[in-house]
């Protein structure tokens, strides 16, 4: 262990979470005062470039993206791999304004969910699945039709590097009933940023944007196949960037909203 990186990344956890207390502070009194548009860059997009930034400058972990080309003029689902915190920071400010999943109760956390109260995200309860899949259609739809970016990780939660989670359908379901394509994104962020423990890795994060995909007809047997095209451009896109390890790197973990 590299004692230097070491105090690299306790300094870089002391930046983070001071600037996202006086971000969200500062945003508390004035994001109210803004259209929908110039709150999210106030809040969201200035604040998570600082944060990809910060993530360069102390820790060493940079980014490449393949594939910005196909990304449609009109928002729509985007379907992500879920391996870190890293790409949450990295797609909220690439897709702006986007709005992601989050549990209903983080609101309720002074300043930091007060300010994400205001970026209009899909709030759910975690504890009642079949509720939730109701918010996410509701919600999502709501958001698609005002011309926001839907961030889903069909996954349902950040899965180790090197494995991947079975896709739930509730992106592609959304994306099916609102006429609009997903957008499948892979990539090897958990290789430098894991899942658990607060190590970091310095290294180049390969981020890929997929095809825009369309669903062939309606119904439930449409959704199934587009989420099944989906998770396997997915699935073949993380071995071509070496994140998937092993003849079966199926994650067991069960998928959640």
């Amino acid at each position: 262990m590299s004692i230097v990186l070491a105090i690299r990344i306790f300094l870089f956890y002391i930046l983070l979470g001071g600037s996202a207390l006086l971000w969200c502070s500062l945003s508390f009194f004035v994001a109210p005062f803004q259209s929908f548009e110039a709150r999210y860059r106030f809040i969201n997009v200035n604040w998570c470039r600082f944060a990809v930034k910060l993530t360069e400058v102390l820790l060493g972990i940079r980014y490449e993206v393949q594939g910005a080309e196909n990304v449609p003029t009109q928002p729509c689902v985007i379907l992500s791999k879920h391996q870190s915190t890293w790409e949450t920071f990295f797609l909220s400010c690439y897709f702006a304004p986007l709005s992601q999943v989050l549990k209903r109760e983080l609101l309720y956390v002074p300043f930091f969910g007060w300010a994400m109260a205001m970026l209009k995200p899909i709030a759910i309860d975690r504890n009642n699945p079949k509720a939730a899949l109701k918010e996410l259609a509701k919600q999502g739809h709501e958001r698609l039709q005002q011309n926001i970016w839907v961030l889903i990780f069909p996954e349902g939660t950040r899965v180790p590097a090197g494995q991947i989670g079975k896709f739930s359908r509730g992106g592609t379901a959304l994306a099916v009933n609102a006429n609009l394509p997903v957008l499948p994104i892979a990539h090897n962020a958990g290789e430098f940023w894991p899942k658990q423990g607060w190590w970091k890795t310095p290294g180049t994060i390969q981020v890929v944007i997929g095809p825009a995909m369309f669903a062939e007809g309606t119904g439930p047997r449409a959704i199934a196949e587009l989420n099944e095209r989906a998770f396997n451009w997915v699935e073949k896109t993380q071995r071509e960037i070496g994140a998937l390890y092993g003849d079966n790197p199926i994650s067991e973990t069960p998928v959640q909203l």
